[in-house]
């Protein structure tokens, strides 16, 4: 009885062990296990006993790369145990290190290649070979002093890459020279003489090149063909090389020419009036006509009168027409030639002789815009010589005064004259009214001296009134 009270004891203190440390653990998911006379016992522990920061790491061939494990757990206070391998390419694993507290054991062919750096159990690869890429896996058993029997695994992996950094990349185009559109294929090839895993990119006047109907991309993208090629193909080609441990590089641009055209065939002209496809000008107005178009390598043009049986009238981009030499109308062409891609395209055109107010008319035309200006200045002029003409008629009266020289009583009209002259007979005759400029006398009071018949001296000035009559014979008159 004794025997079985000290065994159903026993028990009931294990399990009052595993309870309080599956209450203790719980919450943080740890993985501990505990072997106590044959008994095993599993938990979830936290991870946070070992951090590690990456989970893949890119080397580069020939150099070192450190595994960095990050450790959370005093060390004085526990126990480790653990191994570091590698699981290659081919899937065989391979133990690197076997390593406790006091003890660090590397495989003999890698003693010279790794480093074990305690306590934080990282691991550091020298002289990084392609073989040495794949997976590094970390297992870890801690063991704390203070809690009998519990054992803490933790387990992490990490995935290595090694690669060579790429040079710089070169461009090949095939064929090497100029091609016909639509009817030639060009192959580009991108290489780089060192490398791996290189990733390719294609640009055209340094602007990506994606796929489309006629670019056809290799798996890696090192080999781009455009078939057919066309005229937007034309331009500067480059090729991007880079992988995971080295930045894009660029190759030196290699151009691509292609011959094209002609297209968008145009006639222009900077003289005369255009109406869609007609031309007006003037009769004996001199008129120059380019024809132009987009072609490589530039076209041969010639001209031709449709009005005359189509007539090659001259070759060359410019056509010079004389007026007077046109009938009504004209229709002409321009025919361009790609000696290369042997394509050609038309351009027609009507020219019309007719007046469009130059030359003479227009300039007639201009003087009819300043007779209006010329007009309303002659109007002004006149009324203003009408006021003056009215102003003077109304001030002087010269009717009046001759109406009262006819009327006054012929006793007046023999009166002797103080003229100043002795003798009559040298006085016969008809007189007319003589003013010198004397003191600026107003206009007025001269005008109201004559019709008083008054005569007016003073130092300048003499008036002599109008004999209205003359005797038949001067001796009767002298002796009177």
């Amino acid at each position: 009885m004794e025997a079985r009270g000290s065994t159903a004891l026993y028990v009931c203190s294990i399990l009052f062990t595993l309870t309080v440390l599956q209450c203790c653990y719980r919450e943080r998911g740890w993985t501990a296990r505990s072997e106590t006379k044959g008994h095993k016992l599993e938990i979830n522990v936290s991870p946070d006993f070992i951090h590690v920061p990456f989970s893949i790491h890119h080397g580069i061939e020939g150099e070192s790369v450190l595994l960095f494990v990050e450790s959370r757990f005093p060390l004085d206070d526990v126990e480790i145990q653990g191994t570091w391998s590698h699981t290659g390419p081919s899937g065989i694993r391979t133990t690197l290190v076997t390593f406790n507290k006091k003890t660090t054991i590397p495989d003999m062919t890698y003693r010279d290649r790794l480093l074990f750096r305690e306590p934080n159990v990282s691991l550091e690869i020298h002289e990084l070979h392609q073989a040495d890429e794949g997976d590094y896996h970390l297992q870890l058993n801690i063991a704390f002093h203070n809690k009998t029997g519990l054992v803490i695994k933790e387990e992490r992996t990490v995935h290595v890459t090694v690669d060579v950094p790429v040079s710089t990349p070169v461009v090949e185009k095939s064929p090497s020279y100029a091609v016909v559109e639509d009817k030639a294929n060009v192959t580009w090839t991108c290489s780089a003489e060192r490398g791996t895993r290189v990733v390719f990119q294609w640009l055209r006047d340094n602007v990506p090149l994606h796929h489309r109907d006629r670019y056809r991309f290799s798996r890696d993208n090192s080999t781009l063909l455009i078939t057919p090629v066309r005229k937007e193909d034309k331009g500067s080609y480059r090729c991007v090389a880079g992988n995971a441990v080295s930045r894009g590089r660029a190759s030196e641009p290699v151009e691509l020419n292609v011959y094209y055209g002609p297209y968008n065939l145009e006639v222009n002209s900077g003289q005369g009036l255009r109406t869609g496809e007609v031309f007006t000008i003037n009769p004996g107005e001199l008129v120059f006509f380019e024809c132009q178009a987009d072609s490589n390598p530039p076209n041969s043009y010639v001209w031709i009168s449709k009005s005359r049986n189509a007539t090659v009238i001259t070759e060359g981009p410019r056509l010079e027409v004389r007026s007077y030499k046109l009938a009504q109308a004209e229709e002409y062409l321009c025919r361009a030639f790609n000696n290369v891609t042997q394509k050609q395209n038309e351009a027609q055109f009507t020219l019309v002789v007719a007046s469009l107010g130059t030359g003479k008319e227009k300039h007639s035309q201009d003087g009819s815009h300043l007779s209006p200006v010329a007009a309303i200045t002659v109007s002004s002029l006149f009324v203003i010589g009408c006021m003056l003409l009215f102003f003077l008629r109304r001030t002087c009266h010269p009717k009046r005064v001759l109406m009262s020289i006819y009327n006054r009583p012929l006793s007046e009209q023999k009166r002797p004259h103080r003229s100043g002259h002795e003798d009559a007979t040298e006085d016969f005759g008809i007189y007319e009214f003589v003013s010198i400029p004397g003191k600026m006398e107003s206009a007025q009071a001269s005008c109201r001296s004559l019709a008083r018949l008054e005569p007016l001296q003073d130092m300048h000035t003499t008036i002599y009134d109008v004999i209205g009559h003359v005797p038949e014979t001067p001796s009767q008159s002298l002796q009177n």
